[in-house]
């Protein structure tokens, strides 16, 4: 393989490896190092930022140990640690070593800059190539399997990104800082929107999922939709042709940053049926960004090699073979003399102009890596740490939107001569179709069992499902499954489809495939964060009903879906997650649910469940029960739901309209999230 092939494929390989741990080290701080909402934002913010702000301290370590060892060192940690979390999931232990994987990557990922001015290859493969496994592990990254074919493949991606950092790269010439201060944020966009299989798959579910939502009320219902996350096999090929094509014209410098621009534009205004054509326009506008920063700008000046006294070449040259046991070879514009092949950035050469001027590049593209990585984690804080602290947080995928497209535009035009270091056509064509067989055979489709006649009795589960994360802070997609049981209709809370923050995982059909069971999703705080219902039975007439916020930072809704069981019977049934503002009672979003319901059911039989957030007889609760609604679960009480590991408190409720009976309620004992899931047995009324 060619050095610029390889150096290509060692950087795009990293670069899976690193991401893979980052989808593993965020939702570790929220779930481990915190509780969720019992930790102060500001708290999991300022861990998950000491780590990268301690990667400032990579470019001096390369100064002074040189960037072959460091990148080596980096490297096997990496490799080690995306190893072991798989071995280790969940507690402290995955903690610690999603953590060391991070830091490392952070140094592995200066050294390599420090020591390559032309990233823009190695980035967009290792990106697309992240986003084609994610999409072959139905968004299930493989940090979180276990089975021996994640194993092989994960140790298969480790050696042959190691074999490759271990051989010595070829030298680097000038610049390339740009492109490298584009990592962090190019990251974030691909993470966030353009590249995820999941956010392709909610979009797909909005966009051809609709069921009788009305525009007046402000956001739409999506339901499972067929080959979900084919639109990522689309973004991944329009991202890569964009990426590996530098615009020559100078009208088409325009078009990749407004593309991207106009994506994050879409992404702010947080609207679900605007999610497809954010994914494609983000897609080939990051692309297109990345490619106007695909060449070294300018290769530090040529020295007269008449200039340079032999003496002091002879002794740069043992010094840099010394330090890193390598004969350095001749940076670009150099000529060779006798006994001398260059120097290797930071490697211990001193004492020449040129030498001191790769030193500079190297240290200006060093430090470019760690801000790009500064400005990932510091956007990732403050898009999430909204949530919960209740700032508008629309404008932070616009503002890295802006950064990129500046950064993009100031890199000048592209030499003419500067040709594609990867076939741009063939590479675009094999990600497409590897993308796209991966989103046909990773899904299933989900069909109501349509039992014939109604039955006598249906089992309601409600179940708070804390985005998949378990007390250990594991996600376990199978352990949620099985809490649920048997139930033909399940009413979930904090529903995550696609928060980088939490992993980048579609919870909401990793757990429908499991169960096979159809479902209804509806957007709370967000497009992708919500509440769900799910029937082994038809759902129509879906409506969604926006709560009054009363101070509390994430928003909330009240989801109404209609169960047809059969011969003219219909089932309403009210998915809920109550989020009053701490220490008060949901009474004024209580008494919205409860007119809601009822206005919704229209004299039907009604079901409302969820984590209200309050306990029975406290004043949240009696809005119910004062609308007329029962508590189903009032004979199996006390029933306590939360926290899962040590219960104490009834927050989790399944209300009925008179005339329902509910029948061996049951709270089973788990920890595959931080609630309890409560399911009952409800005796229908005779037609």
């Amino acid at each position: 393989m060619r050095y610029r092939h390889r150096t290509t494929v060692v950087t795009a390989l990293g670069l899976v490896l690193l991401t893979d741990v980052l989808r593993v080290f965020l939702p570790s701080v929220i779930t481990i190092f915190g509780q969720a909402a019992s930790t102060p934002a500001e708290l999991l913010g300022a861990f998950a930022l000491g780590w990268f702000v301690l990667a400032l301290a990579a470019p001096p370590l390369l100064r002074r140990v040189g960037v072959r060892p460091v990148a080596l060192a980096a490297a096997v940690v990496l490799a080690g640690a995306r190893l072991a979390v798989t071995g280790f999931p969940g507690g402290r232990v995955q903690l610690w070593l999603a953590t060391a994987g991070l830091v490392a990557g952070l140094c592995w990922l200066t050294a390599v800059a420090a020591g390559t001015n032309r990233p823009v290859p190695g980035l967009a493969l290792g990106l697309a190539a992240a986003a084609v496994l994610h999409t072959v592990s139905d968004t299930y990254t493989s940090p979180w399997l276990g089975g021996a074919e994640v194993w092989v493949l994960g140790v298969v991606l480790a050696a042959l990104f190691l074999a490759g950092q271990a051989l010595p790269a070829p030298p680097a010439g000038g610049s390339g800082a740009r492109a490298w201060l584009l990592v962090g944020p190019a990251l974030l966009l691909a993470g966030m929107v353009a590249l995820s299989p999941a956010v392709a798959r909610t979009a797909m579910s909005y966009q051809f999922g609709l069921l009788g939502s009305s525009p007046a009320q402000g956001s739409g219902v999506a339901v499972a939709p067929l080959f979900g996350p084919l639109p990522v096999a689309v973004a991944v090929g329009g991202f890569l042709l964009a990426a590996l094509t530098p615009p020559r014209r100078p009208a088409g410098r325009w078009i990749g940053p407004v593309a991207l621009l106009a994506g994050a534009v879409l992404v702010a205004l947080g609207r679900g049926e605007l999610l497809l054509p954010a994914v494609l326009l983000t897609a080939v506008g990051l692309g297109a960004c990345l490619a106007h920063c695909d060449s070294a700008e300018e290769p530090a000046p040529a020295i007269p090699t008449a200039s340079i006294e032999p003496a002091t070449v002879s002794a740069g040259v043992s010094s840099a073979t010394a330090a890193t046991g390598v004969t350095p070879t001749a940076p670009a514009g150099v000529a060779p003399t006798a006994g001398d092949t260059g120097v290797e950035p930071w490697a211990g050469g001193r004492g020449d102009g040129e030498a001191s001027g790769f030193h500079r590049e190297a240290g200006r593209r060093g430090y470019a890596a760690v801000g790009g990585m500064l400005v990932f984690a510091v956007a990732a804080v403050l898009y999430y740490a909204a949530y919960d602290l209740g700032y508008p947080n629309g404008w932070v995928p616009v503002a890295v939107a802006v950064l990129t497209a500046a950064v993009a535009l100031s890199a000048g035009p592209v030499p003419a001569r500067t040709g594609s270091s990867l076939p741009t056509v063939r590479t675009a064509a094999y990600a497409t179709a590897l993308a796209l067989v991966a989103a046909l055979t990773a899904d299933e489709t989900l069909v109501a069992g349509n039992r014939e006649g109604p039955p006598a009795t249906v089992r309601v589960a409600a179940y708070n499902i804390r985005m998949g994360f378990g007390i250990e802070g594991r996600f376990d997609p199978d352990a949620l499954a099985r809490a649920v049981g048997r139930a033909d209709v399940v009413v979930l809370s904090e529903v995550d489809r696609g928060w980088l923050l939490n992993g980048g995982h579609d919870t909401l059909d990793l757990l429908a495939e499991r169960l096979d069971m159809p479902y209804v999703f509806a957007p709370a705080a967000d497009p992708l964060w919500g509440d769900a219902v799910l029937s082994r039975w038809p759902l129509a007439a879906a409506r969604t009903h926006r709560l009054p916020a009363v101070g509390a930072p994430t928003g909330a809704q009240a989801l109404g879906v209609t169960v047809d069981l059969g011969a003219d019977v219909r089932l309403a049934v009210v998915a809920t997650h109550l989020q009053p503002p701490p220490g008060r009672e949901p009474v004024v979003q209580a008494r919205a649910v409860a007119s809601f319901a009822l206005g919704y059911a229209a004299g039907r039989p009604l079901v409302v469940a969820g984590d209200l957030n309050t306990e029975p007889g406290a004043p949240g609760f009696a809005e119910f029960t004062r609308a007329g609604l029962v508590d189903a679960l009032a004979a199996a009480r006390p029933l306590p739901t939360s926290p899962a590991d040590d219960p104490r408190e009834q927050i989790d409720h399944v209300l009925v309209s008179p005339g329902l009976t509910g029948a061996d309620a049951v709270a089973p004992r788990g920890t595959a999230s931080d609630h309890l899931p409560v399911a009952v047995t409800l005796t229908l009324p005779p037609a």
